[in-house]
């Protein structure tokens, strides 16, 4: 026997269906493959069993069936062959079993009621409907009936039955008035499942004569109306109206006033009932009560729970709906009515039958000649249903003898089956409540192998991902499946194939050495065929550059990227979402080729942006989140609690942080009495804090607004608090920086900081301003100025200290006591110069001033410090006057000494001293003379090179700018330069002071030299400055040169010698980038100073220096 097969889910194009039976074969849904093969009917679609009818229409009894060769149909009614063809108002719809009844042309459906059945055949078996109990729709007329009006008495319960008339199916009830309108129903008032109107007590309000109750029945569209009923309440108070009316004096009459009543159930009667619901069906329970007050309903399940989600309540509690009931909801459900009178109670006991409901049905079994199988049919209900089985429409027991058929209960075997052993089986299940009837053939075929799955299909999948080659087959017996690889492949074996019983090739994780041709081969007794199919594998698509996650002030502007990678066959598509929705309709986000750009960036934009990349293989997504932050919203209801003298407690609810926590709170106040519209900052806490105690001054009418603070910036302020006035107080404190500084030799001016608004601590702000003269046994003066800053007191000595004090007092008094500050009274410049001054020279610029200091009396006013004049009177080297220049220098403080830096050498200088103070300088001292002695001259001023020959330069040259003495002499050096700029002999001439100029011979012809002179003094030598110049050719040797230049043997030379010096250079070029000798620059930079650059070795270069002769402007 063959095992049982299960079909994975893949990628197949083709879905195959596994029949649930043992040793079956497996038939695909393949359109061309079912057309050819041999097939029992099953019937596809057929009216309900319960089939009513609109007696206004047509009559249509669906048959539909499938089968190969197409089925014919043929129908009973009430258990006997109905023949059609009899019947002119019946017709069958081609290519169907379908019955058409026509109504419309004078049938008529009372005509046609029935028991139907319809059985489609062909020569493989016949399967049969249920049985369709065709019934037409009634919606009958109200019985006539007279209705007497209802009386009631206030309070009293009442109840209008509707009574419809019985229709098919069952009419739909519902209350309403003469204008159509329904009437309000609730705990009191309320309709019952029976559709009459139950009120558990009246009231006057429900006086009316139009209580009509509807009927709709759906089937036909019509809705009866019953007559209306009146109904009329009497309250207590026209009641006893109405008795005294009707009594005499000496009657004892008046109906009793309202009373309340406990509960009484109106529906159900008594104290318990029964209920039978079948199972799957919703389970109503009611319960309605009369009482006043109007009582309320409660539920219970005794000795259990109400089943959780499947428990409802309608009717205001009244109706308990349980949905999908089972058996499991049988049990004993209890109402309770109560109000406050007491309570009444009905006990429901329910039991929960089963009409047959499937267990497991029976399915089709395609078996090959001489296989095995069963057909199995269970059933439950309650009660048990009884099983019985059919073959071909006819009871088993009296249908054709089958031995390859055996039935054991609700189970056929069928054993060694031929194809005669086809057929089609009936199961059916029954009870008492209802019947399951299912049709399941057996067909027995022997077929050859068929592959379904197209020629050279092509699949396409991602590397590393599973590849599933389809090879959907059929064939009867089974075939067997074989898979190779390429055109003369091996078989498929091992690990890395996973083989499924459908025939798919699975490839778990393909490569792209995966890729090529596979053949798939089926084979059986009966034959063999092959199919190949294709397999590419593609590159995954990657998202190299993800979305990053983004934190952007509110109304800027941001990108989210989205690169990636892909195979280039395949054609991706970009699709950005926010929050796994579409983007926002806004011109605002613009998708470029990999990037998403938000502009003007808003408090919506917050959330979860994805980048999902698909192709028709793959699809790969990053997401990123976008963080919206933006400064807080102000706070708000700012509230004052605690209100005292000087302390107030503040409190406040923050308003949203906007994505950045909220890092402080700044509290700001404004002085509604003194600086109205002015805000002052109050004091600042922490972002975690809503509450703060403020201080308070007196005389202030404060309010307050607070301002929340996170990283992006401030919010705007908060709506001001409530105004809160403080009491007045004197001052607690006086004005600050109280200064007396005289403006002139005779006066004090006092100044001081007014206090603020809130610092005045009352009205009447002033201040009171004392002073007397320090160290003198003077008294207090003291006068009480307002409004101003300042008080100039007249008429004192010159710079003399005073005590000063400033004292703030308002209505109510002075503040404390204030302390004492020392001032002075107006300064007069300094009545002496400084004495005794020395000079001191320390080199040839640098000198050194001494000088004894003038009194302090003579001072008269703050020192501040000495100033030295000092000027240059002459140059001695030149004995020439130029405009003078004078310089000062200040000394802080009571100085006696100073340095006078930046002086010219020998030179002639004056300078006086004079002493300082705040209102100007005193006289000054007599003027002092010194010199500074000589320094070492500038440069030259120039150095000219003119007249070359073939042996001799003219040098000219300029005197000093600054000789700084007296010149002594010239200095002057030179040294041969050769091709390669290195530098000869040096040579030097000592050339008299008075000399401007020098003819120098014997040099040699066409060579450079370097020149260096500088002057001297008798201090030393000053800076040098240097020239070239270059002797000319002579004419006889460069004549000779040009001749000698025209031989070729020269020229042959002159070409080796060329060879050589490049030789010569790439070695000398090798050698340098290694560290060998420095560039010609560093070598020029080397040989500035000639004194400090080694003589070199007389190597031939420059030939034999000789005598040299020079001619002077004058003699030495």
């Amino acid at each position: 026997m063959m095992k049982k097969k299960s079909i994975y889910a893949s990628r197949a194009s083709l879905v195959l269906i596994l029949c649930q039976v043992i040793s079956a074969l497996d038939v695909p849904l393949d359109s061309k493959l079912l057309e050819e093969l041999l097939q029992p009917p099953t019937i596809t679609q057929q009216s309900p069993k319960d089939y009513i009818v609109d007696p206004r229409e047509n009559i249509v009894i669906q048959c539909e069936a499938k089968g190969k060769p197409p089925p014919s149909f043929s129908w009973t009614r009430n258990g006997t062959h109905f023949d059609i063809d009899k019947d002119a108002q019946v017709t069958m719809k081609p290519n169907s079993g379908t019955l058409v009844v026509n109504i419309m042309n004078g049938g008529k459906a009372e005509a046609y009621e029935g028991v139907y059945q319809c059985t489609a055949r062909n020569e493989r078996g016949a399967a049969i409907s249920n049985n369709i109990v065709i019934r037409p729709s009634r919606s009958p007329l109200w019985t006539k009936e007279k209705l007497e009006p209802n009386q009631v008495r206030e309070g009293d319960s009442l109840v209008l039955h509707c009574r419809p008339p019985v229709g098919l199916p069952p009419p739909i009830i519902f209350w309403m008035d003469n204008a159509f309108q329904r009437l309000p129903q609730s705990e009191r008032v309320s309709q019952g499942l029976n559709g009459d109107l139950y009120f558990s007590n009246v009231q006057p309000e429900d006086t009316r004569e139009d209580y009509i109750c509807y009927a709709r029945f759906n089937h036909t569209q019509t809705i009866q109306q019953k007559q209306p009923i009146s109904v009329k309440v009497f309250s207590m108070d026209s009641l006893n109206d109405t008795i005294a009316a009707n009594l005499s004096d000496t009657d004892i009459y008046g109906a009793k006033p309202v009373t309340e009543r406990p509960p009484v159930l109106l529906t159900p009667t008594g104290s318990t009932s029964t209920k039978v619901e079948l199972r799957g069906n919703v389970l109503l329970l009611e319960c309605i009560a009369a009482g006043l007050p109007t009582p309320v309903i409660r539920w219970i399940k005794e000795g259990g729970e109400l089943p959780a989600n499947r428990t409802f309540f309608e009717n205001f509690k009244k109706t308990l709906k349980i949905i999908d009931v089972s058996e499991a909801d049988s049990g004993n459900y209890k109402c309770i009515a109560r109000n406050t009178l007491g309570s009444a109670h009905h006990v429901i006991s329910v039991t929960v039958k089963a009409a047959p409901y499937w267990i497991t049905a029976p399915r089709n079994l395609v078996l090959s000649p001489g296989e095995h199988g069963t057909l199995i049919c269970r059933a439950n209900g309650n009660p048990k249903p009884n099983i019985s089985w059919l073959a071909n429409g006819v009871p088993i027991a009296i249908a054709p003898e089958d031995p390859s058929r055996k039935v054991d209960g609700d189970t056929i075997i069928f054993s060694h089956v031929q194809e005669r052993s086809s057929a089609v089986y009936q199961c059916n299940a029954s009870n008492e409540y209802g019947y399951l009837l299912a049709n399941a053939f057996v067909n027995v075929l022997a077929e050859p192998p068929r592959i379904l799955t197209p020629v050279n299909k092509l699949y396409q999948v991602i590397a590393d991902s599973p590849a599933l080659l389809d090879c959907a087959y059929f064939g009867s017996p089974k075939p067997e499946i074989e898979w190779f690889k390429g055109v003369k492949g091996s078989i498929l074996r091992g690990n890395e194939y996973v083989f499924h019983d459908n025939g798919t090739l699975e490839i778990p994780v393909a490569q792209k050495d995966s890729a090529g041709t596979y053949t798939c081969v089926a084979r059986n007794e009966l034959g063999k065929t092959q199919n190949e199919v294709q397999l590419e594998v593609k590159d995954p698509t990657m998202i190299i550059k993800q979305p990053e996650y983004q934190v952007i002030q509110r109304y800027g502007q941001v990108s989210f990227e989205c690169i990636i990678k892909h195979d280039s066959t395949l054609l991706p598509t970009i699709i950005w979402l926010k929050d796994n929705d579409e983007l926002p309709d806004d011109e605002r986000f613009l998708v470029g080729k990999d990037n998403l750009t938000i502009m003007n960036v808003t408090d919506k934009d917050d959330g979860t942006y994805t980048c999902i990349v698909n192709t028709t293989l793959d699809s790969v997504s990053a997401s990123a989140v976008l963080t919206v932050v933006a400064r807080p919203n102000p706070p708000f209801d700012l509230e004052l609690t605690g209100q005292l003298e000087r302390s107030i407690e503040l409190s406040w609810i923050p308003g949203d942080e906007n994505n950045s926590p909220i890092i402080s709170f700044v509290i700001e106040y404004e002085d509604g009495l003194h600086e109205p519209g002015v805000w002052h900052y109050q004091t600042e806490v922490p972002g975690s804090q809503t509450t703060v105690q403020l201080k308070l001054s007196p005389y202030v009418n404060y309010s307050f607004r607070v301002i929340a603070v996170n990283e992006i910036g401030r919010s705007q302020p908060s709506e001001p608090s409530e105004q809160y006035l403080t009491k007045s107080a004197n001052p607690d404190e006086n004005p600050s920086n109280v200064q007396g500084i005289g403006s002139e030799p005779d006066n004090l001016v006092i100044t001081w900081e007014s206090l603020k608004g809130f610092q005045s601590n009352g009205p009447g702000l002033q201040y009171k301003v004392s002073w007397r003269q320090k160290d003198v046994d003077d008294e207090w003066t003291s006068v009480i100025v307002a409004n101003v800053s300042k008080y100039i007191v007249s008429g004192t000595p010159t710079f003399v200290p005073y005590e000063i004090k400033v004292q703030a007092l308002n209505d109510l008094g002075y503040a404390p006591e204030p302390s004492e500050v020392i001032g002075h009274s107006g300064e007069d410049l300094p009545m002496v110069a400084p004495g005794n001054v020395q000079v001191y020279v320390i080199n040839s610029t640098l000198a050194k001033v001494h000088w004894d200091p003038v009194p302090l009396k003579t001072v008269r006013g703050h020192l501040q410090g000495y100033k030295v004049y000092y000027w240059k009177v002459q140059s001695l080297s030149r004995r020439s006057r130029r405009h003078v220049e004078k310089k000062i220098l200040t000394f802080r403080g009571n100085k006696t000494f100073g340095m006078l830096p930046g002086l010219e050498p020998y030179s002639s200088y004056k300078l006086n001293v004079r002493v300082v103070n705040g209102k100007g300088e005193g006289p000054a001292s007599p003027d002092k003379v010194f010199k500074t002695p000589e320094g070492v001259p500038s440069s030259p001023s120039f150095l000219k090179i003119t007249n070359p020959t073939l042996d001799s330069l003219t040098l000219e040259w300029g005197s000093p700018t600054h000789p700084n003495g007296v010149l002594t002499s010239y200095v002057l050096k030179f040294q041969p330069i050769n091709n390669t700029h290195e530098l000869g002999p040096l040579v030097e001439i000592r050339i008299p002071a008075n000399e401007s100029s020098l003819i120098l011979k014997n040099l040699n012809y066409s060579t450079r030299y370097k020149f260096y002179i500088n002057a001297q003094t008798s201090v030393g030598s000053g800076s040098q400055i240097t020239e070239e110049a270059v002797t000319i050719m002579d004419e006889a040797m460069a004549s000779r040169q040009v001749d000698i230049a025209t031989q070729g043997w020269f020229i042959g030379l002159m070409c080796a010698v060329a060879l050589l010096i490049l030789i010569l250079l790439i070695v000398c070029f090798i050698r340098r980038n290694k560290g060998g000798k420095y560039p010609v620059k560093e070598k020029e930079d080397a040989h500035a100073d000639p004194e400090i650059q080694p003589m070199k070795e007389d190597d031939g270069t420059f030939g034999e220096y000789r005598l040299f002769s020079f001619v002077s402007s004058a003699p030495f």
